[in-house]
């Protein structure tokens, strides 16, 4: 019958931009190739539970509600954001690395040359609509046209705190390339952005963009983004190595024995970008503590103590995603780097700096929140080999 729409077409045609698209075609058949896909979905590398359930859901609910923890959630005052200009990124950087913190888990790095942009998430809200979801705790430094000129944009994964549909939709009208998960181009591509700009990726595979070489690394985390989670997107942490230095971003992730082995391939790192946010005892599987994040990048660089790479915090200070008060990230990891004798960049959002110069240390997030209400403690790794000697003497509280 003319006219005729099938009950699901019409579903679609409803659903809002946000939500993506799912993988069809060559995509879907290069999905189900993957050694990283079994039984209908991808998988990670080891058993990973990825939500609460039943009365875990129902104890999770009720302290997002308290009053009090409500109130630690976010910060008491306004958040410090640095006025980053075109002069701060005009200038290259003196040693060839230079990182910008844009809050949460999006970061410009330049290195050796080129602009990296990692999960650009310039948006008021992550979230597939405009008037519902959590909101930034502080604007983006500045605009993202202000930018100027970036080669690569990377994605870790298809969340909406990581994947943003208006800055894709306005970094797909210039020449960037963007290195994507398998299965994630699908999105972009509805989203307006050229399949040739796109470099879609399993674990372990490889892409070179100028100078730079940018490979898909294993992560413990999920997918997802409309109404039905179908899995059939990857997630992925990221190396990118230029002529001179190499970098990790995390994405999300929870802490597996699989950071020694990508340290051991790609590694050492003249910085890491490492998620230390959003953690919860409800979701220990696939999002890690700052202990947890601070062992990842000590993993990262061999376990040896003698390698200096600096560790820069993401994933944290930009949106309310978990049960944990605002400030406890920052803080918590500023203990363990202290303990440990780690080099950590503590950048306010905004704030451009050198892995090679002098690293902001100043815990400015102190100013605009409520005291941390209890001790630091160590968290136990399941299965996690022990950290070399001297590494992380963390047992004690403070």
């Amino acid at each position: 019958m003319s006219g005729f729409r099938s009950p699901q077409s019409g579903l679609r045609a409803l659903q809002p931009a946000g939500f993506g698209a799912d993988p069809a075609g060559e995509r879907l058949e290069r999905i189900r190739r993957s050694p990283n896909f079994a039984d209908g979905v991808f998988v990670n590398p080891e058993g990973t539970r990825t939500r609460p359930s039943g009365g875990v859901a129902l104890e999770l609910a009720k302290s997002f509600f308290r009053k009090e923890a409500r109130a630690r959630r976010t910060p008491s005052g306004t958040i410090p954001v640095h006025p980053t200009t075109l002069a701060d990124l005009a200038k290259p950087p003196s040693t060839g690395l230079r990182l910008t913190w844009m809050g949460h888990s999006s970061v410009l790095t330049e290195i050796d040359g080129h602009r990296v942009l990692f999960d650009p998430v310039w948006g008021r809200r992550c979230s597939p609509f405009d008037f519902v979801g959590p909101q930034r705790l502080h604007p983006v430094p500045l605009p993202l046209a202000a930018l100027g000129q970036v080669d690569v944009v990377v994605i870790s994964h298809d969340h909406y705190d990581h994947l943003d549909l208006p800055t894709i939709k306005a970094l797909a009208d210039t020449d960037t390339v963007f290195a994507v998960p398998l299965g994630v181009g699908a999105h972009l591509e509805h989203w307006g952005v050229p399949a040739d700009r796109l470099r879609e990726l399993d674990w372990g595979e490889s892409t070179k963009v100028g100078g730079l070489t940018l490979t898909a690394t294993p992560a413990r985390h999920f997918c997802g983004r409309g109404l039905r989670n179908t899995q059939h997107t990857l997630w992925a942490s990221w190396v990118v190595a230029g002529g001179e230095h190499r970098v990790y971003h995390s994405g999300d992730t929870g802490y597996f024995p699989g950071f020694r082995d990508i340290g051991a391939e790609y590694g050492p790192f003249d910085a890491t970008m490492i998620q230390i946010g959003a953690y919860s005892e409800f979701w220990p599987d696939i999002h890690m503590t700052p202990e947890e994040g601070l062992r990842a990048h000590v993993d990262l660089q061999g376990g040896d103590a003698a390698v200096g790479g600096v560790l820069l915090p993401i994933h944290w200070g930009t949106f309310n995603l978990a049960p944990h008060p605002w400030a406890e990230p920052g803080e918590w990891t500023k203990d363990a780097a202290e303990a440990a004798g780690r080099a950590v960049a503590f950048p306010r959002p905004g704030e451009p700096f050198e892995p090679g110069g002098e690293l902001p240390a100043e815990p400015w997030w102190r100013a605009v929140s409520a005291p941390i209400p209890r001790p630091w403690r160590r968290t136990v790794v399941p299965d996690a080999a022990p950290p070399a000697a001297g590494d992380l003497d963390l047992a004690a509280e403070r």
